[in-house]
């Protein structure tokens, strides 16, 4: 290796000469690790924040069909006892076709009036508890992201 000396190079710094840092000297490699955690630190809140959103838009959709497709059924039915039946199964279909299931719901359903009798109507309230992804049920833990609500009215046919 050849080594400058300044009567040499004259006022010019050495063309062979590297400047080192102290810093700088044991920083080598380490930048894929760096990435790597730092990726991975903040990429799984996000990907879960993502899913949990994804679980809140499924139960949003599921919530107002099942309400509404309950009352419908309702207020078409022949007898009370086969209307109060068939709306509850059909609130347990929509939410299955959205993956939630049946002891995460509670229904709710009044008549204004007389139920089935012409003219009168009927609501329907669903509620369902949505749970956090991921996260399995333990007694006494709540687990729930949210719980959604929707209401659906409809009126029975007068002349059906």
């Amino acid at each position: 290796m050849r080594h400058c000396r300044p009567e040499d190079t004259g006022s010019q710094p050495c063309p062979f000469s590297r400047v080192i840092t102290p810093g700088a000297a044991g920083e080598g490699g380490s930048a894929v690790v760096e990435f790597t955690f730092l990726g991975l630190l903040l990429l799984v809140p996000v990907v879960y924040l993502v899913l949990t959103v994804g679980a809140l838009q499924g139960g949003s959709f599921a919530v107002v069909g099942a309400a509404d497709q309950a009352a419908k059924v309702y207020a078409n039915a022949a007898s009370q006892e086969a209307a109060d039946q068939q709306a509850r199964q059909a609130v347990l279909l929509a939410l299955s076709d959205f993956g939630f299931s049946g002891e995460q719901v509670r229904i709710d359903i009044a008549c204004e009036g007389t139920c089935l009798a012409p003219a009168s109507s009927v609501t329907v309230v669903v509620e369902l508890e949505v749970p956090l992804p991921l996260i399995p049920t333990m007694p006494g833990i709540n687990t729930s992201a949210a719980t959604l609500t929707s209401t659906s009215t409809q009126i029975v046919e007068r002349y059906g």
